[in-house]
């Protein structure tokens, strides 16, 4: 390969680690950095980042990788945890408040207010969410509420209110801008005009001045500055949410393809060719948009996923979280325990914001392994829900899940979610499909792939797991539905 052979870094900044990526002409990733990052939870139901520390460790993440590979880097792109917000100054660019992580409920009086008021039903049709205080809007709303003058200086343009791709263009580039698809997670953007909705922007009291100009996915958005071994001048080329990057890198172009991506929480995502409405709890969205032509999406979003399993460790701690997801991989059964993890309610397909977290099936026989596996299997269940649920709005059966994600490594959960499905689960072996999704869909902007099927047609490792017949296995449901339906009271 040469000096000349396209070399696209992508950035992954997700809720738990930043991450960059050198992926090539073949979509090989060549060369990875990363660096972890922390969340705090200042009261119940906050949550909460350091927008300077992702920044700094977005860039670590990058140097770390630069330093691997001695060529010239033709794009960046970007992939990005979805409806975490941070608010910076526009003139000095310092944050001017936290980045307000996607889990944080800070926001549940202002959606339970909208809710009264009738407003739901209106927000429902034309940004195809639910009213609920995981997406965008109501995040702003407070911030505005909570900055001396916010409502104000928003209006005047002082303020930039933007989603976590927008805040790390601003800072790689001084550009402020956004895409389709970080667009559509706001609960501000209209998915019939695809623009920031005047009425919408009335009823969260947002200011249309405070907000980015959205483009297309893949297209170019601005120049880096240099910073470290990033050099100046590298165009920006895309820039995506990372659930729907994840169906972009496995290539789930045509419908009736469906993807999981299990991390923190998780996204179950099937491309749509229009805004169908769903009638089962799930979400309407746009994937991506090209640079053609918006591709749609129907998704149904699990809160509380990667992070209950986090979460059960600590509650029964004394050994690592791999031994004691091990001793339970190795129990029989759940021992009749069941964990609904709604520690900061319950996203896809209920959408109870007020539900609180429910362990039942508690004997002097349990141990801290029975809390872990049924913390686990919480995974599973809450994914067959959505499936169902996904199922039922489009009207014909799925054929099989694509996963990919960090608790994909877990290969007991992998087939106890083939089993509970009854249908192929497909892991991706590559720990970077969102970045691999935006890093494709600069390459198509720079036309180092020229169509989806020559997308479709790079080489993926995955492994497949098939179903295997438990007798058992509709029961267990049937008791976690019975458990589900007391946090739902």
């Amino acid at each position: 390969m040469t000096e000349n052979t396209p070399l696209i870094l992508a950035i992954d900044e997700g809720t738990s680690n930043a991450k960059a990526v050198l992926v090539n002409e073949l979509g090989q990733v060549i060369a990875r950095g990363s660096r972890a990052l922390s969340i705090s939870h200042p009261q119940a139901g906050f949550s909460e980042q350091d927008p300077l520390q992702i920044w700094v460790n977005t860039l670590a993440a990058i140097d770390e990788c630069l330093a691997q590979v001695d060529r010239p880097v033709t794009a960046l792109a970007i992939s990005n945890q979805r409806e975490s917000v941070v608010a910076w100054d526009r003139q000095t660019g310092e944050p001017l408040s936290p980045c307000i992580s996607w889990q944080c409920r800070r926001s549940t009086a202002l959606c339970t207010q909208l809710h009264e008021q009738g407003h739901e039903a209106t927000i429902l049709a034309k940004t195809g969410l639910a009213l609920d205080p995981m997406f965008s809007a109501g995040k702003f709303r407070w911030i505005l509420d909570n900055l001396e003058n916010g409502h104000a200086r928003a209006a005047a343009g002082e303020i930039c209110l933007g989603t976590v791709d927008s805040w790390l263009l601003w800072k790689l580039s001084g550009v402020f801008a956004t895409d389709y698809s970080n667009a559509a997670r706001t609960q501000l953007f209209n998915l019939h005009t695809c623009a920031w909705d005047p009425e919408l922007l009335g009823l969260f009291a947002i200011p249309a001045a405070a907000l980015a100009p959205i483009q297309p996915s893949a297209g170019f958005f601005a120049e880096t500055k240099g910073f470290g071994r990033l050099p100046a001048g590298v165009p920006v080329m895309s820039m995506i949410g990372d659930s729907h990057a994840a169906l972009y890198g496995q290539g789930g172009f045509a419908p009736g393809l469906v993807k999981a991506t299990l991390g923190t929480g998780s996204s179950l995502m099937t491309p749509m060719s229009g805004p169908i409405a769903s009638t089962h709890g799930l979400s309407t969205t746009l994937a991506w948009h090209d640079g053609s032509a918006p591709t749609y999406g129907m998704e149904g979003n699990i809160v509380h996923t990667g992070a209950a399993v986090q979460w059960a460790s600590r509650l029964v701690a004394g050994e690592s979280l791999d031994a004691l997801t091990e001793q339970a991989a190795q129990l029989p059964d759940n021992g009749g325990v069941y964990f609904v993890p709604a520690l900061s309610g319950l996203g896809a397909p209920h959408w109870k914001a007020d539900a609180r977290g429910l362990i039942c099936g508690l004997t002097e026989a349990t141990s801290g392994a029975h809390i872990l596996r049924a913390s686990l299997e919480s995974i599973g269940y809450q994914i067959r829900d959505v499936f169902e649920a996904m199922q039922q709005d489009i009207g014909s059966p799925l054929k099989e899940l694509w996963v990919d994600g960090g608790a994909t490594r877990n290969r007991w959960l992998m087939q106890f979610l083939a089993d509970l499905l009854q249908r192929p689960v497909v892991r991706s072996l590559s720990p970077e499909v969102s970045a691999l999704g935006a890093a494709h869909l600069a390459g198509r902007a720079l036309g180092v792939w020229a169509s989806d099927a020559a997308l479709v047609g790079l080489e993926r490792q995955r492994e497949r797991f098939e179903p295997v017949v438990d007798p058992a296995m509709d029961a267990r449901y049937s008791e976690w539905k019975k458990a589900l339906q007391r946090t739902l009271c």
